[in-house]
């Protein structure tokens, strides 16, 4: 078919809601002004070929046009691309012709249900002209380009729409915020869905099949609500609740229902039962309430931890949230291959997005790969000790986590770029390793910190025959005082 029938046919299956949305996505190409005589898709196109970007025979915008309206089905039918084939065709960088931001409010604009779009015009009733806010067919599109005409809205002035969301729909704050973090370089965002988080496709594989991508590196905030509490000059976190709170474990073994080709390698994770299960009786003699959720996909990730959050924790001393998954730099991969950024999950419980436990220490436990390099040996007098069974890759998580605010600890089975061991007999070298020096060191009154220092002392200490490998776990903290797990 000649490329200006494939435009005449697309455009003929365009309704007047989704031409609408391709003016706006294309307004830093094609200025307002300018689109003020485009009545259909077919004025849209011709206005887009004088600028050179549908050129005959190159395919690449349209696809991406259609890609973020979600006409998915036209990708299919007309252009032979999947949904899945342009998002990862997007994230090759100066691949995308559509700003992010202009991106961003599209994806906001169509999570904004008719109340709350009712909400921001009474808020913004003396900031926009009454003939835009009193016509019963404005949309939110129209509305988001009033304000960038006032210049209350642009891609570096986002305080009045974060200041409207956080009135009316918080996940909506949330969606720019994130936004905010990824234009700083924080962590990638995936080009699918504000909400939806990937890593680049540019990957290899190790043994037990862990990706590699970009490094994360999340920004964590605390709002304390009560500051001179938070501010204590005692030098121990208080610990005596009963119990002291939750600490949540997530146990993935079962990846022969992993859904995404490119990841449908990732075998099952045999011996993580051992570790969930030491887990399990270490906290509850510390006096957590543990609580286990077993083989969740990602989504089913992101759902059980924001759960977790909304809870009202005033009564707990702690929480703590241990994942057992594959993973690579930044990310964990849910049962189903699903990538799930670690910035994504621990944001949920910073001091503005979980304030009951704002001031109170936050530990999360991470046993994933953090890449696929091995750590070699190094001649140095030793008592001999090694691994005592044959062992496996696992897949681990970015110890460049690290909060920029109080009260987070994140404790790494191993650093940036390198494999963890997992033995499908015993379990982890890592996760055994703490368990043991929980039990051992706790009723001593010893602080965590001190334990995760001797765990570092002990797996360093093994040694993986097979591939004449070594293990560093590494924790990161921004811990204020001393956390230390009374027994009695």
């Amino acid at each position: 078919m000649a490329f200006h029938d494939l435009l005449y046919n697309i455009s003929e299956e365009l309704d007047s809601n989704e031409i609408h949305a391709l003016k706006f996505l294309c307004l830093d190409i094609i200025s307002s002004k300018k689109q003020e005589g485009i009545r259909d898709a077919k004025d849209l196109f011709l206005k887009l070929q004088e600028k050179g970007l549908l050129e005959d025979g190159d395919r690449s915008f349209i696809k991406e046009l259609l890609f973020r309206i979600n006409r998915n089905d036209l990708l299919i039918r007309k252009l032979n691309t999947s949904k899945e084939e342009m998002n990862r065709e997007l994230q090759v960088p100066g691949k995308a012709k559509i700003t992010s931001y202009r991106h961003l409010l599209f994806q906001l604009s169509e999570n904004i249900s008719e109340e709350e779009m009712r909400s921001f015009m009474f808020f913004l009733d003396k900031k926009l002209p009454r003939s835009k806010l009193q016509n019963e067919d404005t949309t939110m599109l129209e509305i988001f380009i009033e304000m960038e005409k006032r210049a209350i809205l642009g891609e570096h002035n986002f305080d009045t729409l974060k200041d409207l969301c956080g009135k009316i729909n918080k996940e909506l704050l949330r969606t720019i915020e994130d936004y905010q973090l990824n234009r700083s370089g924080s962590y990638p965002v995936s080009l699918e869905s504000s909400t939806q988080f990937s890593i680049p496709d540019a990957y290899s594989r190790c043994e037990e099949g862990s990706l590699l991508s970009e490094t994360v590196s999340p920004v964590l905030c605390d709002f304390p609500t009560n500051q001179e509490e938070y501010f204590q000059t005692d030098s121990v976190y208080k610990m005596d609740s009963r119990p002291r709170g939750k600490c949540l474990i997530i146990n993935n073994y079962n990846f022969e229902k992993t859904t995404i080709p490119r990841q449908s390698h990732l075998k099952n994770r045999n011996g993580t039962d051992k570790d969930a299960e030491a887990l399990c009786r270490v906290f509850t003699m510390l006096h957590f309430k543990t609580e286990v959720h077993k083989d969740l996909t990602g989504e089913e990730i992101l759902k059980t931890i924001h759960k977790y959050s909304t809870e009202n924790h005033q009564a707990s001393d702690c929480f703590v949230c241990c994942i057992l998954t594959h993973g690579d730099k930044g990310i964990i991969f849910g049962t189903d291959g699903q990538e799930v950024p670690i910035q994504r999950l621990t944001t949920f419980f910073n001091g503005r997005n979980c304030p009951s436990l704002a001031g109170k220490p936050k530990v999360f436990i991470m046993q994933a790969c953090q890449g696929m390099s091995f750590h070699k040996a190094v001649n140095v007098e030793t008592d001999g000790q090694s691994s005592s069974s044959p062992c496996e890759v696992d897949s681990n998580i970015c110890n460049e986590c690290i909060p920029e605010e109080a009260d987070f600890l994140l404790g790494m089975a191993t650093m940036t770029d390198y494999v963890s061991y997992r033995s499908p007999d015993h379990g982890t070298w890592y996760i055994q390793s703490l368990c043991k020096h929980l039990k051992e060191c706790c009723p001593r009154g010893h602080d965590l910190l001190t334990i995760l220092t001797n765990v570092n002392h002990e797996v360093s200490k093994k040694f993986d025959r097979k591939n004449q490998g070594k293990q560093m776990p590494q924790p990161s903290f921004t811990l204020r005082k001393k956390l230390v797990f009374p027994v009695d």
